[in-house]
């Protein structure tokens, strides 16, 4: 039987070999130009791979996809920023992209205190113990009405280097950026912007949702009015600290005896500074608040809020609902 063999000559293969490496696997051009490139959270690699595609870093996104699966690499892309330039390789495009990105996503969400923003910033910036302290007792002390309530709970883009003073400064301008359409209406109203941080941060600690800030708000404002003491469990739960079951556990009737202007059971009118780090709409709620004659209320277990005008009334609501 006779086998018939067709060989391509070695030095044909070898430009074949090369013309197919440097058409799906070579870079896209000689700029050496570092560029940032985001990978947005919830993104698989196939869709990030389509992203680098569109934005010209790579030829192939089949080719960086056999890159990201080869033994060496394995693994997902991290969400967070890298820096790419067109003039690199698809190999070592999937190097860096499977890497710790040098730009990371940090989410704050709305009514915590700085202590706990700061856990979840040494979580996803690694920061050691000194760090946390550092944010805490000093980057967030430098200016008299800067203590708390003005770290913008919003998501961030923050390089893993940049230092603790630097992430205290960036929340700060985030604050003033969103705050500032705000500032006009309460000079407007003649409030001073730090009682409208302080009542939001209340607000948005004892609210059940957005949907019942505007009447807490105009309660708390009425209780102010007629000088008497809020009475929120919220500023007691910042006066004690944490807990064995978080910043945030439900008061206990000795709690209501702690020694702290931030007592609101103890002491008349606003606390000394924020609570808390609040949102827009509890900033909005202070300002726009729902008129009512009610100075009490309480929530029942399902979260619905459930308001009186007089304590009768109030104890009533705690007898129905609770």
């Amino acid at each position: 039987m006779l086998t018939i063999k067709l060989l391509l000559p070695a030095s044909l293969l070898v430009v074949f070999i090369t013309m197919f490496y440097f058409n799906d696997f070579g870079s896209v051009n000689n700029d050496r130009t570092s560029e940032r490139f985001i990978v947005p959270a919830g993104l698989d690699n196939d869709h990030i791979t389509e992203k680098l595609n569109s934005e010209n870093f790579i030829k192939s996104t089949w080719a960086l996809n056999f890159a990201l699966n080869w033994s060496k690499f394995n693994g997902k892309i991290q969400e967070g920023g890298y820096k790419l330039s067109r003039s690199t390789n698809t190999w070592e495009i999937a190097k860096i992209l499977t890497k710790e990105p040098y730009l990371k996503w940090v989410t704050i969400p709305e009514g915590l205190r700085k202590e706990e923003i700061a856990e979840i910033l040494a979580d996803r910036l690694g920061w050691r113990e000194e760090n946390k302290k550092q944010w805490i007792k000093k980057d967030t002390t430098t200016k008299l009405n800067y203590f708390e309530g003005v770290y913008f709970p919003d998501t961030y883009l923050i390089p893993k280097e940049e230092s603790t003073e630097q992430v205290a400064k960036r929340f700060q301008a985030k604050f003033e950026e969103k705050f500032t359409q705000y500032s006009k209406e309460a000079s407007r109203q003649n409030i001073k912007w730090t009682t409208v941080i302080k009542l939001a941060s209340i607000i948005q600690r004892e609210a059940g949702g957005e949907s019942d800030m505007k009447l807490i708000s105009g309660i708390l404002w009425n209780r102010l009015s007629k000088n008497m003491r809020l009475e929120v469990d919220c500023t007691l739960q910042y006066a004690r600290g944490n807990t064995p079951n978080g910043w945030w556990a439900p008061i206990k009737i000795e709690d209501k005896k702690i020694n702290s202007p931030y007592n609101t059971y103890m002491n008349s009118g606003l606390p000394p500074t924020p609570i808390s780090n609040p949102g827009i709409k509890a900033i909005e709620a202070v300002l726009y608040p729902e008129k009512t004659n009610c100075l009490y209320y309480i929530h029942d277990n399902s979260k619905n809020i459930h308001c009186a005008e007089t304590y009768e009334e109030h104890k009533s609501n705690i007898k129905k609902y609770l």
